[in-house]
């Protein structure tokens, strides 16, 4: 089976279409599949559901969704570095699922491992616990939160062979992993690209199963969201 893509727009074509729901890797600019979400753009499909961590900024990572209408709603826990991601939800052009951060992880988690719902004592006695399914373990409330599925999930990888495993980078692992386990098909934009054989299977992070595409992208933007420098 040939997983890979000669460009991240044919790694996408016939794939996409419109209503779907997309799992994107990545937490603020670190590890997002840039590629990949930019030939979704120029795919023009619209009327998404996007699960992701944040939206990336203003013109860049998942913001570019966001300027070009093609998001309908988000399912993410953090979203303030993006002003559009801003003024979409508070004039109502956009549905957003606010959820904690870890309770999204595992909903991604959870979901890729074929669990139907879990419960977490995240949320217990706010609004996130609005209107869903409490039980007492052990003398403490849980909240029961729904897993998290897609049918198309895009994640950005380091390394990999030509059978699809695939190595993360440091913290740039980050929802990867959990997104390619929840997506019904996994398109992973990669830096390097082996033979399949030659990486060590003790330093795999995602096993090739969950990949059904790669593509090679070996001169990603990397854009830092926020620089901090220190005076000499």
């Amino acid at each position: 089976m040939n997983k890979l893509y000669p460009s991240a727009q044919d790694a996408l074509d016939g794939l996409v279409e419109d209503g779907m729901t997309l799992a994107v890797g990545g937490f603020g600019l670190c590890g997002i599949p840039e590629a990949l979400i930019a030939a979704l753009r120029d795919s023009g499909r619209k009327q998404l559901t996007v699960i992701s961590n944040n939206a990336g900024v203003d013109g860049f990572g998942l913001g570019l969704l966001l300027e070009t209408r093609q998001i309908r709603k988000m399912i993410s826990s953090y979203v303030g570095e993006n002003k559009e991601f801003e003024r979409q939800y508070l004039s109502g052009e956009l549905e957003l699922e606010f959820t904690p951060q870890g309770t999204l992880a595992e909903k991604l988690r959870a979901g890729g491992a074929g669990i139907p719902a879990f419960y977490t004592r995240t949320g217990y006695g706010t609004l996130v616990a609005e209107s869903k399914e409490t039980r007492q373990f052990d003398g403490e409330w849980y909240v029961m939160e729904k897993s998290l599925t897609a049918d198309v999930a895009l994640v950005k990888a380091w390394k990999a062979d030509k059978a699809g495993n695939l190595l993360f980078r440091k913290t740039a692992r980050n929802f990867n992993p959990l997104a390619a386990m929840a997506g019904r098909i996994c398109v992973a934009e990669v830096e390097e690209l082996v033979e399949t054989g030659e990486l060590d299977p003790d330093q795999v992070h995602l096993p090739g199963i969950y990949v059904q595409r790669l593509v090679l992208n070996p001169s990603p933007e990397k854009r830092i969201e926020q620089r901090t420098l220190r005076s000499a």
